[in-house]
């Protein structure tokens, strides 16, 4: 089973993903179906409202490199490593407004609760969203998650214990 939760045998994948190396745009669009979802699944939470525009520009990046993919059965992380980074990259450009401080996160007893971890998240930098995304939605490692941001993993978990702290904190008032 995929990430993006449909039943592919690896010689399927394998065999998709040279069609499309070669050109097939049925199986280009074979594999935008399968990995659009997972692609999507990563960006929304660290590009937030930014989500979809992340997730097409990483599914762009991915189907203009995909000549460069060598194994078809990395297709995934090779998918997650560029969906990471083009999610953060849109985040980052899109911070064109200081967020409030944690500080003024609604209580747990306000009316707009549903809203409250979106408020969070949102307050956390893009660096700290993409490290919870990584460690506590995907379950990744923190080898992975280093290798992944291109930081160290004294900085991924300095990070991610930061994140932890900050949302916790604020989901907590």
């Amino acid at each position: 089973m995929d990430p993006a939760g449909r039943t592919v045998t690896a010689a399927e994948l394998a065999a998709l993903v040279r069609s499309a190396q070669r050109g097939d745009r049925m199986a280009a669009q074979g594999l935008l179906d399968l990995l659009a979802p997972y692609v999507g699944r990563l960006c929304g939470p660290i590009a937030l409202q930014d989500g979809p525009d992340a997730t097409q520009e990483a599914l762009i990046v991915i189907f203009r490199s995909i000549g460069q993919l060598r194994e078809p059965a990395a297709l995934f992380g090779w998918a997650r490593v560029i969906a990471v980074r083009e999610a953060v990259r849109i985040a980052r450009a899109a911070a064109r407004v200081v967020p409030d401080p944690l500080e003024d996160v609604p209580a747990r007893d306000d009316p707009q609760l549903a809203a409250d971890v979106r408020d969070v998240l949102e307050r956390l930098s893009p660096a700290h969203r993409a490290v919870l995304v990584l460690r506590d939605l995907e379950g990744l490692d923190e080898h992975s998650v280093s290798a992944l941001l291109g930081v160290p993993e004294p900085t991924v978990r300095t990070r991610l214990f930061r994140a932890r702290r900050n949302f916790r904190k604020a989901w907590e008032r």
